[in-house]
């Protein structure tokens, strides 16, 4: 599934070390702005413990976790809107992105430079948001312009188009996001196609050092009243941590040095389970004795839709879906178990998936 988070911020924030420490990719990670200039992709694996559950009960020759794909985008400075640094190609970074993972920093650090001189979390946010807002603006006026000449031949859609248009502009113009300005049911789907930066679904991450991995710290709690009203998460995470947590070869290893910092669960697992929330996916399994795999949906598709992330050819001959719960699987132990006991349902083409659906197609092309 081609959906990919976009890890943004200003420069020297920590973007590239904590992409390093949870992804395959390597960034450069160095103390000076635009340390990234090119996109960074790498592929996360996503930590699914129901996987490793059925793996035990099943014993499969292999197994496969689902994965995300994630991006560290060059660092932005005030002005990208209008080209400063590496604006242009930052926002169009972001654009091919569907979700926003925005780490901001919240730690103090003589040896690390910071592009405006001081530490300022909400300041930080605020840079960012305006060079977005300040694109969207744009992308905003050049279709209200449009619209407007196709209104005047009274077309019912441009009439439309031009009303909702007009909205999204004066809010950006209060200084707004598209996702902040109120727009009714039957639009979202018209401003969704329009791809607007600021409409992304957006995680903050505090940076934050190593003694406020736990709770936080004065500049985190900033940040939070500073987007209470955006519907936004806000999580806590220390690169630097992260990073080392990363380079131990062991999941003992790992575990240990997580109890002597009083963390039950890595930044990095957090994160990468949020993304994989902020992008709106859930997870269905297909187990049997050869393979035992995870499969990434979008929350609401249909049953032919699951078949088709498999193979189109399930999609297209799709005849049915035989589902078993995950908790009536473990409880009972195995598939025979579960259809002895009538717990597995036959669904048709319009059943929703649901998060841990155990999912068997049958198919004809």
């Amino acid at each position: 599934m081609a959906l990919k988070c976009g890890i943004v911020g200003l420069p020297n924030v920590g973007k590239s070390t904590l992409f390093n420490a949870i992804s395959s990719g390597k960034a450069l990670a160095a103390n000076y702005p635009f340390a990234t200039k090119e996109p960074n992709v790498g592929m996360i694996t996503v930590p699914d413990e129901r996987l490793n559950t059925l793996t035990d009960l099943v014993k499969p020759q292999n197994v496969v976790p689902t994965t995300v794909e994630i991006v560290d985008i060059a660092g932005l400075i005030k002005g990208a809107s209008k080209g400063e640094g590496l604006g242009n190609q930052f926002l169009g970074n972001i654009r091919e992105t569907d979700a926003i993972i925005h780490v901001v920093r919240c730690f103090e650090d003589g040896n690390v430079v910071h592009v405006d001189g001081s530490v300022d979390p909400v300041r930080d946010k605020q840079v960012i948001d305006l060079e977005l807002q300040l694109k969207d603006l744009d992308s905003v006026e050049k279709a209200l312009q449009k619209a407007q000449k196709q209104a005047k031949s009274m077309e019912k859609a441009a009439i439309k188009a031009v009303e909702v248009l007009t909205t999204l502009k004066n809010g950006l113009e209060d200084g707004k996001s598209i996702r902040e300005i109120p727009i009714e049911d039957n639009d979202i789907p018209f401003v969704k196609e329009m791809n607007l930066l600021t409409n992304k679904p957006i995680l903050y991450v505090c940076n934050v050092d190593e003694m406020s991995a736990k709770d936080g710290n004065a500049m985190v709690e900033k940040l939070k009243d500073a987007v209470k009203d955006e519907g936004a998460e806000v999580m806590i995470v220390s690169a630097a941590i992260e990073e080392e947590i990363s380079s131990l070869e062991s999941p003992e290893e790992q575990r240990e040095f997580l109890g002597e910092m009083g963390l039950d669960k890595s930044g990095t697992e957090q994160l990468i389970q949020k993304a994989y929330s902020l992008l709106d996916l859930i997870t269905y399994f297909t187990a049997g004795e050869k393979e035992v795999r995870a499969w990434t949906v979008r929350r609401g598709s249909k049953a032919p839709q699951a078949a088709g992330v498999i193979h189109t050819d399930f999609e297209k001959g799709f005849i049915r879906a035989e589902v078993i719960k995950y908790n009536d699987y473990v409880s009972l132990g195995s598939e025979a178990a579960v259809k002895d006991a009538g717990k597995m349902n036959v669904e048709g083409k319009e059943y929703v998936v649901q998060d841990g659906d155990i999912m068997h197609f049958r198919f004809n092309v």
